[in-house]
């Protein structure tokens, strides 16, 4: 069965929630029943602005997926400025992004930490979306491949077949994101396929066909269709794209692309 693509839309620290309000309800006039029946998509607003969102799709019936973009692993307790999965899951949240390259890069989230965070989204229901990459240091020392790899390895070892096979998994080469630079849809594809093969390995063949594997790093609606007929490549993780209406709108709509 074709995997249906993923288009997710992280907001990262912008928009107010009167904004979200406008930019949600915007996108969704770009939208048709078609997009939905093709593509899933689903957006990720800063903490402050989620239960906003939730009453814009639940109000007006987008099906549109609501997001987070982190999350503390631990349900309550003294954690200032976190918030816990099961707050998320209250607000009906789908997905929750785990390891984004700016929370290991800017935040010091380790291997151990986005595993701790990725099974606890999993534990309220939730699906994580499980980002991996390189920095532009790495890339050019030629250990792509052994970095990628391994945080596969680190956040994936040992878990449930099911589980991992129910998951997205984003690449984000750091290198391309918010710079303008983009990976080549070949250079796109080749990683998407290491860890997709790495995952079969993990697991067998049934998992490693049945994950989500996005591309995140400068997508926009000029380059989405390019990167989206990639074999390994089954959705975007947008970034700065995402907070115009229109130009996500296109992503979405890749497929309409020429």
């Amino acid at each position: 069965m074709p995997r249906k693509p993923l288009i997710s839309g992280n907001w990262k620290m912008n928009l107010t929630h009167l904004e979200a309000i406008q930019v949600m309800q915007k996108l969704s006039y770009q939208l048709t029943t078609q997009d939905y029946e093709d593509v899933d998509v689903s957006v990720h607003p800063p903490f402050t602005g989620l239960r906003t969102v939730q009453l814009v799709l639940d109000t007006d019936r987008i099906p549109i997926a609501l997001g987070a973009q982190n999350c503390h692993w631990e349900e309550k307790g003294a954690f200032t400025g976190e918030v816990s999965p099961g707050m998320l899951q209250k607000l009906n949240c789908t997905y929750v992004i785990v390891g984004h390259s700016e929370r290991r890069e800017l935040f010091g989230e380790t291997d151990s930490v986005v595993r701790k965070k990725m099974e606890s989204v999993v534990g309220h229901a939730m699906t994580p979306i499980l980002c991996v990459g390189e920095t532009l240091e790495e890339r050019e020392a030629g250990t792509t491949e052994a970095k990628v790899a391994g945080q596969i390895e680190a956040a994936l070892t040992g878990r449930p077949p099911a589980e991992v096979a129910a998951m997205v998994v984003a690449y984000e080469p750091i290198w391309a994101i918010g710079t303008g630079r983009t990976a080549t849809p070949a250079d796109a594809q080749a990683t998407c396929g290491l860890i997709r093969s790495t995952v079969r390995a993990l697991f067998n063949d049934a998992v490693a066909d049945a994950l989500r594997i996005q591309y995140g790093g400068s997508v926009k609606g000029s380059n989405a269709a390019e990167l989206m007929a990639q074999p390994d490549i089954d959705g975007a993780l947008v970034g700065g794209a995402s907070l115009d209406p229109d130009e996500f709108a296109r992503i979405v709509q890749f497929r309409l692309a020429g």
